[in-house]
């Protein structure tokens, strides 16, 4: 037992193990068989193991406790989010009126005009341009902005969570603001209801009045109201004004390149504009071809097409002439209906065609010999027998100056105004027969001195008109009186105050070349003064009758006599006299008149279908170069009235009047130089209803006129010391175009002309 117990290994702290031995063998600690220590070792071992396999499993529970920790705060707070989301939409809600209450605003009236025969002169009013149904406009229109704007238009409810979460990436990443999200309907909403503010309140009452627009209304609705009312720029509300703005065309006829380059202007109408910057809106444009194209909605024959074509500089807005009509239009427009409430059509009187045959002669003229002749402006007015306005140029060009010198400047017409002096001779018993000494004279202080110095001694009124001789002017209105000459051409149609003195003779009173060929329209038709009108008739968009002119009957302003012997007189004029370059194959009549220093040209005539006024000048008033009525004015005339009675029947002047043989005319209508009474003003007919188409007289008899002629348009003016209130004696020649001689004599004898 104790050999065993001497022999028995015990296992030593002292030394490597692999050195100690007790027989002088090695023995390592592994070869050791001691079972207690091998199932401690197993044991240790077993436990980490485990220790390794718990340490993974709690790495794993840790990740996907921490991702289970993010998900459930993102839970929280996305209900917390939506919470708050919902308390600011509840709130900016309830600011909202009530849902029932809501209706889509009315669209700002539209004011179509249009010419006689049917053709579009101006839109007018906020729009600027007539509503378009979404089947009548060029279907290309609704396709570019659809590809340019909100893609998914036809897919979203009113609001895109797909585009608003794109927009928001964008803007994130180039840190800055370039896109915005809103669809087509917010737009509208915006557009309808909101101001621009970048407000959230703003933003949250766009997306609930989207909403309601989705619920209420088709997407084909949504999309005719836009394209109806979305602002293009340049003033062009809807796509019908910005189409005939930038293209001069109707949103039906729109082309494809056309189309991209208006749906290109709803990112920044203004900017973009082709008025402003013609090739940043072409480089928009065709963006908004490759995003059609991307759509499917074009083929790449129709994008290579659109892209060819150029960018051009727009036309500046309303160029024509006829602006001018509409302007006046609109002026009249209140008196006649009130308030405009919705689109209203009015249809016009003015023919387009003469319209433009007006404004091209005008600018021609103006072109060829503006320079050389200090000239820079011109009008021209034509009236028919009925008191229609079939054209009117207020200007040399309307989109320059909207000034409309035709019914708003003032100026002087000169001889232009010596018809109503002849008229008030004639109703005072004389006749174109009658004869005066056309000698210079002195009235006051004033010399009415003829054109150039010349005088003619004995002369017939029908040749002194003819001649435009400011003597026998002047002679005559000291005879009826200045008052008899105001009277009778207030009564033809002058509205302007006229100053009642001597010098009236020779057209000092200013008046507006609207309202002095309306005075000439009595010598046109007969006696009749019409109402001047601008308007036809007026309707709604869907036809129902708001107004009509009804083209009633007119009151006779002049005895038939006389208009028989005026318009004998004043074909001298164009015959003989100072217009002979007016004359054309009708029979006409009509007086030239041009002011102190050539400020004013003038000429207005007429035949028995229409009067016609043309005049020329400078907007300060400066002279032109010895420019008369019987010349640029008289040429505008003839180009204009040849073309406008193209086709037309012949008619001749109304009234009848036999001249007396030359060789037995007596100067037997003088008035006594004893008591120098003016024979009373004929008025039995004065004020008399006339039938609204009064017939044509023939055309009547006349002797021969003069060959020889002058343009005796040209006066100098009285003083401004008051002596020419009051009519003196006229100072007699010593021989007819001679210089004055101080001598004392009678009236009779320098009227007889002793």
């Amino acid at each position: 037992m104790a050999n065993r117990r001497d022999s028995r290994i015990e296992p030593s702290f002292e030394g490597p193990p692999q050195t100690r031995s007790s027989a002088g063998l090695s023995v390592s600690e592994e070869d050791r068989v001691v079972p207690s220590n091998r199932k401690a070792s197993a044991k240790r071992k077993s436990s980490k193991a485990k220790s390794s396999r718990g340490g993974r499993g709690r790495s794993r529970r840790g990740l996907f406790g921490v991702l289970g920790r993010l998900f459930y705060w993102c839970f929280v707070l996305a209900i917390w989010g939506g919470i708050a989301v919902a308390g600011v939409v509840i709130y900016y809600g309830a600011k909202m009126p009530a849902a029932t209450t809501w209706s889509i605003p009315d669209r700002a009236p539209n004011i179509k005009i249009v010419s006689a025969d049917g053709q579009l002169l101006a839109n007018r009013g906020m729009s600027g341009g007539e509503a378009v149904g979404l089947h009548e406009m060029s279907p290309y229109i609704p396709e570019a902005v659809i590809a340019i704007e909100d893609r998914r238009f036809y897919s979203h409810f009113g609001v895109d969570p797909i585009g608003l979460s794109r927009a928001m990436v964008t803007n994130l990443l180039g840190r800055h603001f370039s896109q915005g999200g809103s669809t087509l309907t917010q737009q509208l909403a915006k557009n309808l209801f909101l101001k621009p503010d970048r407000t959230l309140e703003r933003k949250v009452q766009e997306v609930l009045l989207a909403l309601w627009l989705e619920h209420k209304h088709t997407k084909d609705q949504i999309l005719e109201m836009y394209l109806n009312r979305v602002y293009f720029g340049s003033g062009a509300f809807g796509v019908e004004a910005a189409s005939r703005r930038y293209f001069g065309k109707s949103a039906r006829d729109v082309t494809l390149s056309e189309a991209a380059l208006l749906a290109g202007l709803l990112k920044a109408p203004s900017r973009l504009s082709p008025a402003r910057d013609p090739k940043a809106a072409e480089e928009r444009s065709q963006l908004v071809l490759a995003a059609m194209r991307e759509e499917g909605k074009i083929s790449e024959k129709e994008l290579k097409t659109a892209l060819s074509a150029p960018a051009t500089r727009s036309p500046s807005y309303w160029t024509g002439s006829e602006n001018y009509v509409a302007d006046t239009i609109m002026e009249e427009l209140p008196d006649l209906i009130g308030d405009v409430r919705g689109d209203i059509v009015i249809d016009s009187t003015v023919d387009l065609n003469l319209q433009k045959l007006a404004e091209k002669s005008i600018r021609r003229l103006i072109d060829d010999s503006g320079k050389k002749l200090n000239v820079t402006q011109g009008a021209l007015v034509s009236i028919d027998d009925s008191g229609a306005v079939r054209a009117m140029v207020g200007g040399y060009d309307y989109s320059t100056s909207q000034f409309d010198r035709a019914s708003e400047a003032r100026r002087q017409p000169g001889s232009a105004f010596k018809p109503f002096v002849y008229m008030a001779a004639l109703e005072a018993g004389r006749t174109p027969d009658s004869v005066r000494n056309d000698a210079p004279i002195k009235i006051g202080n004033w010399t009415p001195d003829n054109y150039g110095g010349k005088y003619f001694g004995k002369v017939t009124l029908a040749t002194a008109l003819a001649k435009s001789l400011n003597s026998v002017a002047a002679q005559l209105t000291m005879e009826v009186g200045p008052n008899a000459v105001v009277e009778a051409a207030h009564r033809m149609g002058i509205q302007s105050d006229l100053q009642a003195n001597t010098s009236i003779a020779l057209g000092t009173s200013e008046v507006t070349p609207l309202e002095l060929t309306s005075a000439y329209v009595p010598f046109a038709n007969g006696g009749y003064k019409p109402d001047i009108h601008f308007i036809r008739r007026i309707t709604t968009a869907d036809g129902k009758l708001i107004y009509d002119s009804g083209g009633g009957s007119a009151p006779r302003v002049v005895k038939p006599e006389i208009v028989g012997m005026m318009n004998s007189m004043m074909t001298g004029t164009v015959e003989i006299g100072t217009a002979k370059k007016a004359a054309f194959a009708w029979p006409s009549a009509g007086k030239t008149g041009t002011s102190q220093n050539s400020r004013d040209a003038w000429f207005v005539g007429y035949t028995a279908n229409l009067t016609t006024g043309v005049w020329f000048g400078n907007d300060d008033g400066t002279a032109m170069k010895k420019v008369t009525g019987g010349a640029l004015p008289a040429q505008a005339w003839h180009e204009f009235m040849v073309a406008a009675h193209e086709g037309v029947p012949v008619r001749p002047l109304p009234g009848t009047w036999k001249s007396t043989p030359a060789d037995t005319i007596v100067p037997d209508d003088i008035p006594s130089a004893d008591n120098n009474q003016v024979a009373p003003v004929p008025s039995a007919s004065v004020g008399q209803q006339a039938p609204s188409a009064p017939a044509q007289p023939p055309s009547p008899s006349r002797v021969a006129r003069p060959a020889q002629t002058v343009d005796a348009d040209g006066f100098n003016m009285p003083s401004d010391d008051g002596a020419t209130a009051s009519v003196g004696h006229p100072v007699p020649p010593g021989s007819v175009g001679g210089p004055l001689k101080k001598r004392k004599t009678s009236i009779l004898d320098i009227l007889g002309g002793g």
